[in-house]
């Protein structure tokens, strides 16, 4: 049994329960499945009546309108995602891969991110019915000011999660930017509205970290408390390697945030996704709660990963743990 938590038992909005689909979100994500294929937009389209959930995906939004500051940091995200981004210079500049790829630590350096990966483009990270030439993906993620959002699901907490999409998107055009200004075509990809890319697995193949038992990606540096965008290219910028610190066994020990859930979204298992087993959150459980408390986030926010100061020690501890085991 979870422990007790001030939010429950949970009652959906009748408003919210009348615009539910008939389809399962956990279906539409391929929860069960045992042959691989590509996902399927379930949430978060750039036009929400293209998806069977968009009518939920539209109560979102009404709900976060009765809050001014909400309307105020999506009007401020707007005006980044509507910036052009500069022509591509007329000559390609030619540097070796390693080069590129050095060149993107500026951008943590100068604080427009936290972390930078990338990966070759494979075409499973591409929802069904799109199309992605590019052959890298560059990943950008910033971090989230850890005193707001630990404050979830109070709506500084959601307010938190939206001014770092802004950082995002504001960081992928300007990455997208530096690349065009170099002679190389390069697309922005913001979230939470990607279209066509799914982020998180090419996230986890650069180096981001490992999926945690709440569906987001945990690293030692930014815990779960962070968001991504990313950048689509040709330039031939060298991949960057995946990273494991012992955090999937970690998850698999940790009820943290299976507890802190309000819904019971989480489970304690690993599950059959589109032929990959892996941690998985309850579409249908999760969602009713998450569109009332403007995203929640309570799981990220309670990970033990995401406490200031905590993650880097705990992979130090995970890794003398895994010498010491290799050595017996």
């Amino acid at each position: 049994m979870p422990k007790p938590s001030p939010y429950r038992p949970f009652q959906p909005d009748p408003d919210q329960t009348s615009r539910q689909p008939d389809i399962s979100g956990n279906d539409i994500n391929g929860l069960g499945e045992v042959e691989p294929r590509n996902p399927s937009m379930v949430y978060w389209a750039p036009d929400p009546m293209d998806i069977p959930h968009g009518p939920l995906q539209l109560y979102f939004y009404t709900r976060s309108a009765e809050e001014p500051a909400f309307s105020v940091q999506r009007a401020a995200r707007q005006k980044i995602l509507d910036a052009a981004l500069p022509d591509v210079a007329p000559v390609a500049v030619s540097r070796s891969p390693a080069d590129w790829t050095r060149g993107l630590d500026h951008f943590v350096q100068d604080g427009i991110c936290e972390m930078t990966g990338v990966a070759e483009m494979q075409p499973n990270w591409v929802f069904e019915g799109h199309d992605i030439p590019q052959s890298r993906v560059i990943i950008l993620g910033v971090q989230h000011d850890y005193a707001e959002i630990s404050a979830a699901p109070e709506p500084r907490a959601g307010l938190e999660v939206m001014t770092q999409y802004a950082r995002a998107a504001l960081a992928a055009k300007t990455v997208a930017g530096w690349i065009r200004g170099q002679g190389w075509e390069a697309e922005a990809v913001t979230g939470p509205m990607t279209g066509a890319l799914a982020m998180i697995p090419p996230a986890l193949v650069c180096g981001f970290g490992e999926l945690g038992k709440h569906g987001s990606i945990i690293n030692p540096e930014l815990g779960a408390s962070f968001r991504l965008s990313a950048v689509l290219t040709d330039a031939p910028f060298e991949p960057t390697p995946a990273r494991e610190h012992g955090i999937d066994a970690f998850c698999q020990s940790c009820r943290i945030c299976e507890d802190a859930c309000p819904p019971e979204a989480l489970s304690p298992d690993k599950q059959m996704v589109r032929g990959t087993r892996k941690w998985y959150v309850d579409f249908d459980k999760c969602l009713p709660f998450f569109n009332q408390t403007h995203g929640c986030a309570i799981c990220i926010a309670q990970c033990p990963w995401s406490r200031p100061g905590v993650g880097l020690n705990l992979a130090a501890k995970l890794a003398r743990k895994k010498e010491r085991a290799a050595a017996e």
